[in-house]
């Protein structure tokens, strides 16, 4: 606390007292003597500032802000006094006021450094990025060599989407102080967005050295290091990450657990202490009330990739689908906004599409009520870009988690989880927090129809043998595990002249994936690494491959609908978590279950009994070829059906005074 020089009727000994046992922590004893001063010296600006700040310690935040306006109506000019109100403001969760008591205490001394940077927190807090920016500009115009501030405008420049940005004001931070820790924590954060591994995991495990406790950096790196297919001590990091969940430890996001061990047990437990301490429900809103019932069901989308993303690709023709006699559509879009063909399509589909990607989450929530939103659906969960602080301020009576995450979000206020049956059995449904809607096909809606590329493409001009088999793995270089790659080894060597194709981003994977392979005894020109394209052309580079291998424990999703819906059979092997049984469900929705094992020696057994069977794997694509036109899969009216059957029990449950319970669609014609 600063001394207030004005203050002549306290003597300095008084003075140095109070502020003795403040400083020491000895705050009831700080408290007890201030108020004896008081009586004596009833109108001093400065016991009050004290008084505020004692109280601040001990969280009793409505004593902290009296005492805070008392000083400034007592000496309206007390800068101090204005800058503690805005800090307990902001952490009482009364941002707006914290605002303009910061921007108070800046118009008394306008080169108050811990005011601008102050300031620009709480701007960011409730969305306001562009003024955040500013502020913090402020602050390090004030004072260059304030990495606190290059910092803090790194993160503003996340959450604007300028990456660049982000990681030139994370660099300066760090410039300023080499072990600024959390800088460091951020940068690896941007480059990751940018995929720039190989500068992610240095970030990281630098700033696990200067800080080696820092929460869920050990599941950062790990995920990394799968990324990079960097599996030297990965056995014993999977016993250690074990060790930490079943602790209580904060280790791993809960994305990054459904690559890495297919316990749903363990990824419940992983992921309640990740959303207990990331995103519990919040009591910043009044408590949500009840809705009359409409005569359309009110439904909101809530998404950042209502553009060219997968998610769109799956979902663009069911909200085309929608009966709008019985819903009415909202879409709540926080993605960039891309002005694409897919972001054109689903544009209108909806009777409202709202940009609230710069509004705070408590804004998106009321904004939600205010349009009786009657079920709010999330379709990102804990994926890249997610909100999930929406939702922990009660959108809606009725909140639901879909497609973008497969895994329970471990939460209270998600009231259900759309699966089916495949994806999660009964006797798993105690790992999911949620109630379950079982679908009657597969939990997996895709548009009936694709565009493809007109280019002609060729096995040649993909880098594949003119001759030979051609395996394919789609998936991200992070859902590659040891294991799965071993046996992967093993089939090329069984079959002679067959060939691995991966898509891998990145020339360190590639390299690493290499070195794998090469250690394995194969030869490294029976990798062949394909890149990104647009989707239109990879629909169509994926028929000239033979058989596509999938992933465990995370499976390929849309990359496995989009296989089958070119004739390329999908081969899985079925795991215990929802992530491990999403291919399963797409193969029982195209009749095609004798792809599905149940070990992995079946799995290798059965692509090799493939691969040196021509007829058996053509009666196969032949099947496949036969139940397309008719596959449920595709069925995105039937689907949408479906669906709409869910929205209406859960409606008429939530009206009727009922609980949520699991749900059992039954199968239209």
């Amino acid at each position: 606390m600063k001394k207030d020089n004005k203050q002549s009727t306290l003597s300095k000994e008084q003075i140095s007292t109070v502020m003795s046992l403040y400083s020491s922590g000895k705050i009831n004893e700080a408290i007890v003597t201030i108020k004896a001063l008081n009586e004596e010296f009833p109108n001093v600006p400065l016991l009050f500032n004290i008084l505020g700040a004692c109280y601040q310690s001990l969280k009793q935040f409505d004593a902290s802000i009296q005492m805070f306006e008392t000083a400034v109506s007592l000496k309206p000019d007390y800068a101090e006094a204005y800058f503690n109100l805005g800090v307990v403001l902001k952490a009482s969760g009364r941002l707006n006021l914290a605002v303009e008591s910061y921007k108070k205490a800046i118009a008394l001394l306008p080169n108050y450094l811990g005011a601008h940077n102050n300031l620009g927190n709480a701007l960011k807090q409730i969305g306001r990025l562009e003024e955040a920016v500013v502020s913090y500009q402020n602050a390090i115009a004030i004072k260059p060599d304030y990495a606190e501030a290059y910092n803090n405008l790194g993160i503003t420049f996340m959450s604007l989407r300028k990456l660049e940005e982000a990681v030139n004001s994370y660099e300066k931070a760090i410039s300023i102080n080499s072990e600024y820790y959390e800088a460091h924590n951020n940068l690896a954060m941007a480059f990751k967005k940018l995929k720039r591994l190989d500068k992610v995991l240095i970030n990281y495990e630098r700033a696990n050295e200067l800080k080696p406790d820092i929460n869920y950096i050990f599941g950062h790196i790990l995920h990394t290091k799968m990324s990079l297919c960097i599996w030297n001590d990965l056995t014993t990091e999977l016993k250690d990450l074990t060790k930490k969940i079943n602790k209580g430890q904060k280790v791993v996001a809960a994305f990054s657990m459904l690559g890495l061990i297919d316990d749903p047990q363990l990824q419940r437990k992983a992921t309640e202490i990740y959303t207990n301490d990331k995103f519990p429900i919040s009591d910043s809103l009044p408590k949500i009330g009840s809705y009359t019932k409409h005569k359309k069901i009110r439904i909101g989308y809530f998404s950042a990739d209502f553009h060219n993303h997968a998610t769109m690709h799956l979902m663009a023709e069911l909200f085309e689908c929608h009966d709008k006699s019985s819903f009415e559509l909202i879409a709540f879009s926080f993605g960039p906004d891309q002005q694409d063909a897919w972001r054109k399509r689903v544009l209108l589909s909806f009777d409202e599409f709202i940009d609230v990607s710069l509004m705070s989450n408590d804004d998106v929530a009321l904004l939600s009520r205010e349009m009786e939103i009657d079920i709010a659906i999330d379709l990102k969960g804990y994926t890249q870009d997610c909100r999930p602080g929406i939702f922990t301020k009660m959108a809606a009576p009725i909140q639901v988690s879909y497609l973008g995450y497969p895994g329970t979000m471990a939460v209270d206020y998600m009231d259900y989880l759309i699966a089916d049956q495949t994806l999660i059995p009964e006797e798993s449904q105690q790992n999911y927090s949620e109630k379950i809607v079982y679908m009657p096909n597969s939990y997996q809606v895709n548009v009936s129809q694709r565009t493809l590329s007109e280019i002609s493409i060729s096995r040649l001009n993909l880098g594949l043998p003119k001759e030979g088999f051609v395996f394919c793995s789609f998936n991200n270089a992070y859902k590659i595990t040891p294991s799965t790659f071993a046996i992967w080894m093993r089939i090329l060597k069984t079959v002679e002249q067959s060939v691995l194709w991966l898509l891998v981003s990145n020339d360190e994977t590639a390299k690493n994936l290499t070195k794998e392979a090469e250690k394995s005894g194969v030869n490294k020109n029976r990798l062949v690494f394909a890149n990104y394209v647009p989707v239109e052309e990879h629909l169509n580079r994926i028929k000239c491959a033979d058989l596509f291998v999938d992933n465990l424990p995370y499976n390929a999703h849309t990359t496995s609908s989009d296989a089958l819906r070119m004739g390329l059979p999908v081969l899985t092997c079925l795991g215990k978590s929802f992530a491990s049984r999403v291919a399963a469900s797409l193969l029982n929705a195209v009749g095609l279950p004798e792809l599905i094992t149940t070990s992995q020696k079946e799995y290798e057994a059965l692509a090799i009994e493939l691969a040196t069977n021509p007829k058996k794997l053509k009666a196969i694509k032949d099947k496949l070829a036969k139940n397309l036109p008719s596959a449920p899969l595709y069925d995105t009216p039937l689907f949408t059906k479906h669906l709409e059957s869910a929205y209406k029990t859960m409606y008429d449950r939530y009206h009727e005074g009922l609980e949520p319970d699991h749900i059992y669609v039954e199968h239209s014609k």
